[in-house]
């Protein structure tokens, strides 16, 4: 069977990373304890899902799926320890079968635990609308609460710098500024999404500077995004020539 080019730079990659590591190690660049091989297997997995900018590969996909195995790992135990355990097993499971257990078991733990195993019946044919009932407890105790927190931090934290005086004794003339372009940026981005009227004239204006609002707003959201991936792309960058290469000190 005849290999293509793919094949023979995936082979040199990985050829070209055990020599790299060799030298490191023998050099003394790179301990030869679990440590140096810890920050061995960290590089490789970072080239690795780098090597998805040239093209998909065997390497990349190794590594995405060894990502999402780990991730499921890490929330099982996570979840076991930090709810299961804690809110389940030691209040019911262990009273309710150790006679020497110096609590009751709390019975009221039924209900919710109930609860848990009919959103594992979704993978049945013959009981999954069992699965509806924990659907329906779990989006409606999520809207009852999410929904008073949202209103309270997105629309009347919003509203706050709207009221306030545009000229109040103390301020500055910045935050009298500020405090103009809030309100105009709220009037004109509210008066752009009225569509019964007609954006012409006056309000075609008003509009339009709505617009222009809302495309600052995306721009900065999307540059702090930007500046989060980036952020982490110079963690990585810094590891590698850091930690692995030792070129920076």
């Amino acid at each position: 069977m005849r290999k293509d080019s793919n094949y023979y730079i995936l082979v040199g990659s990985i050829i070209l990373f055990v020599i790299v590591n060799i030298v490191l190690m023998s050099s003394g660049r790179l301990p030869l304890s679990s440590d140096g091989f810890g920050i061995i297997l960290g590089a490789g997995i970072t080239l690795a899902i780098y090597s998805f900018l040239y093209k998909d590969n065997p390497a990349f996909k190794i590594t995405e799926n060894l990502y999402v195995g780990v991730s499921l790992g890490y929330t099982i135990i996570i979840t076991w320890y930090n709810f299961l355990k804690p809110d389940l097993y030691d209040p019911l499971i262990v009273p309710l079968f150790s006679a020497a257990a110096e609590k009751a078991p709390q019975y009221s733990l039924i209900i919710p635990s109930m609860l848990g195993v009919f959103m594992l019946l979704r993978f049945s044919r013959r009981l999954s609308w069992l699965s509806r009932w924990t659907f329906a407890f779990v989006v409606g105790l999520g809207a009852g609460v999410s929904i008073p927190r949202v209103i309270s931090a997105f629309i009347l934290e919003q509203i706050k710098p709207s009221l306030h005086p545009l000229f109040s004794g103390g301020e500055t003339v910045f935050s009298s500024i500020n405090t103009l372009l809030i309100l105009l940026g709220v009037i004109s981005v509210l008066i752009y999404f009225i569509f019964s009227v007609e954006h012409k004239g006056s309000i075609g204006t008003i509009s339009k500077i709505g617009i222009w609002f809302l495309m600052i707003s995306f721009g900065a959201s999307f540059g702090y995004t930007v500046m989060g991936r980036l952020s982490l792309l110079i963690g990585r960058i810094q590891f590698l020539l850091k930690d692995w290469l030792g070129v920076l000190q």
